[in-house]
Order: structure tokens, then sequence, then C-alpha cells
């Protein structure tokens, strides 16, 4: 018999594998055919996204309804009242109070470095970025917290010794009035004892768990060192004029008797106004990434101030103001962390 060369060799070798390969995919083709028909379900590689995006809750596409927002007043128009000049540099100290009163302040050193805006957002003309449509028209007022009246220059000082960890402005100094006269013309034509629609911080929904420090750091990680940096200490500006984005912890940031360290108030706020390029209307935080976030950041070291006179009737406090004593049984941890809703039912049926 005649040898057969290698070459033809590994050709009828590979044509006798195709022809086994071709005959199995045949068979394997005949079986789902045949599945299908009788009605079994089949795998699919598809399955397993759509299983994933099942676990995911969709984020909330609208916080508030955008008809009848309060709207800033149109700057342009600022030329036109007598206080002009006053008004405008008012906002500048809003906008870039370190420059005036922060540590290389050129007025006075009497804070911690931050703007005002970078909680009043635009110079707090934002639509639920905590803004101060309602300060001209709710102020004078009695709080819980001092258990007196105060005045707007009591207020904006509240914020000086607090999120600002400073010292006070005395009521005649310029400074203090130019703020107050911006105010006040912010909230021009809003009447007296009304809130807008859009003031303040946007009221989120409490959970049915305690907020998750851990859960939030991961939020943290994913939306938020871009800004606020890794180790939490914001982008401080070149010149030394405070932060193109704040600190979030630290011995620079707001104190732990700040409003901020509310954890309801952190959460509503990062969710209508965080990460960069959210809103009220468009938000990218879940109501959970909100809250756990507000866990995160408010768990970590930041100042501290004695306010020996706050809360002088404790049955005022916030569910989730974070210091006791309190007038029910539960916790500081809980009233700091959650879950709240068993307080506020608790609170409810006492009441």
């Amino acid at each position: 018999m005649k040898k057969i060369g290698k070459p033809l060799l590994l050709l009828i070798t590979l044509s006798m594998g195709l022809m086994a390969l071709a005959s199995a995919l045949v068979g394997v083709t005949a079986l789902v055919l045949f599945l299908s028909f009788s009605g079994v379900d089949l795998p699919s590689w598809e399955d397993e996204p759509v299983l994933a995006q099942e676990e995911v809750k969709p984020v909330s596409k609208t916080l508030m309804d955008p008809v009848g927002m309060w709207v800033a007043p149109d700057w342009s128009e600022v030329e036109e009242d007598e206080n002009a000049e006053l008004i405008k540099y008012g906002r500048d100290l809003i906008a870039n109070t370190s420059k005036y009163l922060g540590p290389n302040g050129k007025v006075k050193k009497i804070s911690n470095g931050l703007n005002c805006q970078n909680c009043h957002l635009q110079a707090g003309t934002v639509p639920l970025g905590n803004n101060y449509s309602a300060v001209a028209s709710t102020y004078p007022k009695v709080r819980g917290r001092s258990g007196t009246s105060e005045d707007v220059q009591m207020r904006i000082n509240g914020c000086f010794q607090r999120s600002l960890n400073g010292e006070t402005l005395a009521n005649d100094s310029k400074e203090m009035q130019a703020m107050v006269a911006y105010m006040n013309w912010l909230g021009q034509g809003v009447p007296k004892g009304e809130k807008p629609k859009g003031a303040g911080i946007f009221e989120i929904a409490y959970l049915d768990r305690s907020a998750d420090p851990i859960k939030g750091k991961t939020v943290y990680e994913k939306q938020c060192v871009v800004c606020h940096m890794a180790d939490g200490q914001g982008m401080a500006k070149p010149d030394g004029t405070g932060y193109t984005y704040p600190p979030l912890w630290g011995e620079h940031s707001y104190n732990q008797k700040a409003g901020l360290f509310r954890m309801s108030r952190f959460a509503g706020y990062v969710k209508a106004n965080m990460p960069f390029g959210a809103t009220y209307e468009n938000p990218i935080l879940t109501d959970e990434e909100a809250w756990d976030l507000a866990a995160y950041v408010n768990s970590l070291d930041r100042p501290d101030r004695d306010f020996p006179n706050d809360w002088p009737d404790i049955s005022k406090k916030p569910i989730d103001h974070p210091f006791g004593p309190y007038a029910d049984g539960f916790s500081e941890l809980q009233h700091k962390y959650g879950p709240y809703i068993p307080i506020q039912k608790a609170i409810a049926k006492k009441q």
C-alpha cells in the first residue's frame, strides 16, 4: 500500500473533525427545537443583565414640579435699587466669604475658609439649593434651637459660628449690613410670613432602615471624589482665598453643630444638587444613596463647638438631631442614623 504524505493526512484528519462537529451541532439544534416546541424554558445569556437591572432601584426623575418654583430676581436690575452698592457687596461676601473674612481675609479673619455659597448655592439663588428666598419674609422668628426670637443678623452669625466654624460679625458692621441688604433684595416680592416654593432644602423621605456609612463610602468614592478628593478635603483655590470645592470633613469643614450635620439636611441637599450636574428636576442619587452618603460624611471627624444654650426645650429637637438628651426613649445613635420612622410614630402617638 502506498503511504499517505503528512500534509494529506492532516487534511483528512481536519475534515473528519469538522464533520463530527457539524453533526454535533445538528444534534444540539434538534434538541433545542424539540425542547422549545415542548414548552421547556431555556436559559439565556440575556437573563443575567435583566435580573441585575431589576435589583437596581430607579432614580426618581422629578423631586418637585417646577411650576411655581421661586426664581431669583434678575441681577441686571440691581442697579435700579438705591442700595445697589451695598447689595452688590453683600452678594460678593456670600460668594467669596473667605476672601474677606477667611483665614487670609482682607477685612477680618473670623472663619474657616469656606464661602457661604459652598452651602447656599450660587450665592443663595438656586431652588432647593439652600437659597435665601424666605429670609426677608420669615425673620425675625422664634427658633427651637435658641428658644428665642432671632433676627436675620443672629441667624447669619449662627452660620459663621457653625458652618464656617468661626466668630461673629458686629450687627452694625458694613459686612453684616451688606449681607442683610442682599438677602432682602433676593426676597423682594415674597409676602411676609410666607415661604415660596423651592425655599431651603428638599425634604427627603425617611428610609425604613438606618442610614449606612459603609454603603455611603461606596457612594462617595463613585460620585464625590472627583471634586472633594479621596481625603474629603476638597479643592482649594490657588490664591488661598477659599475653596472651589469645599472640604466635607476635617478641621476646615463645618462643625458638629452646623445644620448639615443633621442627616436629613445633608441627604436632602445632595439629593437635589449633587453630584455636579444634578438638579431638583433631574437628580443623580437615589434616596438611599443620599442617606447613606450623609451617614458616611457625617461619621467622620470634624470640629466641635459647645453651645450650652441650644435647645432649652428638648422636646423641640428635630428627630435627627444627633445629640441628646431627648424627650423620648430612643438612643442617640438612632437619632443620628435612624431608622427615624419608629421615633416619628412614637412622638405622634405621644402627642
